[in-house]
Formats: C-alpha cells, sequence, structure tokens
C-alpha cells in the first residue's frame, strides 16, 4: 500500500522574475563544468539553503542485485569454460551500470532556501525546477510501505497555476515538505501579526 500525504503551502514573500504558477523550468543537454552542484551555483545573493538531499541510496538496489545474480555467475561460467577470456565482459558490464547508478545519484540535488524549493536530476540531460516559496500550494508526499521503512518516497510539488512537478525516489522526503513549511510560516509570520489599533487594548 502506498500513503499519500500532502501539505497546503502558504506563502507571503515575493521573488523577481517568477512566472504566473512560481515555477522556473530548465532543461539542458551540457553537464556543468565547474566542481559546484547546481543548488551551489545557482544561489541569489543573500540566498541560504535550509535543507538539502537526494536520491535515496536505495537506488542501487537494482543495479546490485542484477549484478550478483545475473552478471557474476554469467562471468563465472565463462570463466570455466572455453569462452574463458570473455570473463571480463559481465563484470565490466556490472561496474558500468553501478557507476551510472553512482553518478545519477550524486548529480540529484534537490533543496530547500529562504526564497525558493530547488530540485534537479540528470547529468549530460539535466531536468530543474525551481519554485518561488510564495507559489508552492501545496506539497504531496506518496511512500510505500518500503518507503517509510527505509525514509524515501515521492515528491510532487503544486505551484499556484495549479502545475505539478513529481520527482521519485527521494532521500527524507517528509523531511524536505517540513522544511519548506519551516520557511514559508517563517516568511508569512510578519504578514499575520495585527497592527494595534489606536486607542484599543490588547485582550485580557
Amino acid at each position: 500500500m502506498r500513503r499519500r500525504n500532502v501539505a497546503f503551502l502558504r506563502g507571503r514573500s515575493l521573488a523577481p522574475h517568477e512566472s504566473h504558477c512560481g515555477i522556473v523550468q530548465r532543461s539542458d543537454n551540457k553537464s556543468h563544468k565547474h566542481a559546484m552542484s547546481y543548488i551551489d551555483g545557482n544561489l541569489l545573493p543573500g540566498e541560504q539553503v535550509v535543507y538539502r538531499t537526494r536520491l535515496h541510496w536505495l537506488l542501487f538496489m537494482t543495479p546490485v542485485l542484477f549484478t550478483v545474480i545475473v552478471l557474476l555467475p554469467i562471468a563465472w561460467w565463462l570463466a570455466n569454460g572455453t569462452w574463458s577470456h570473455y570473463a571480463w565482459i559481465p563484470v565490466a558490464i556490472g561496474l558500468l551500470i553501478l557507476l551510472a547508478t553512482y553518478i545519477k545519484r550524486q548529480s540529484s540535488d534537490f533543496a530547500v532556501t529562504n526564497k525558493r524549493v530547488m530540485m534537479k536530476v540528470g547529468v549530460f540531460s539535466t531536468r530543474s525546477i525551481e519554485l518561488v516559496l510564495n507559489k508552492v500550494e501545496a506539497i504531496a508526499v506518496n511512500q510505500s510501505l518500503t518507503g517509510r521503512i527505509f525514509g524515501y518516497g515521492d515528491i510532487i510539488v503544486t505551484g499556484s497555476g495549479g502545475t505539478k512537478e513529481a520527482f521519485s525516489h527521494i532521500q527524507g522526503p517528509l523531511a524536505f515538505r517540513r522544511a519548506v513549511q519551516s520557511v514559508t510560516d517563517t516568511h508569512s509570520s510578519p504578514s499575520q501579526t495585527a497592527t494595534p489599533v489606536a486607542g484599543s487594548s490588547p485582550p485580557e
């Protein structure tokens, strides 16, 4: 069974250059040349990271199982037969799959700052989403039983224009949502503070 949690958010801070739905999408076919991450390289002046996460380590489960159950037995069979000089091929394939998975996880970046929600996946062909906080209407977290046990899930962020952006297998999705709620509450608190009317006294 999967559990779907939805949190509706209200933010008051305004950010420059925002779209009507508060979502800025970027799709690049080039990897970044600098060593810094996508989040670090795209922070605005005065912007600070409040919470940060990436894809969950269980991303390795399928590649590891495939390597151990399929590729290593093939390598052993080749090594003990007349095709022994080809035994390295399944091993190399397994290592390449594991390396690609490692790069995929390391290149993922999900952050909540004091101004925006920023999410990015991909290496050569990247998908990145940036949402200003006052345009985030809801964050849905979908978790299976395994996801609740190991702490991962899917995040669906809804902008004010109704646009939904989904990312799967995020590590700590509930903590990510709490961070967004915490920052939006901080921004909305000053505007919710009532200005005393002249001549009136505060309630006892």
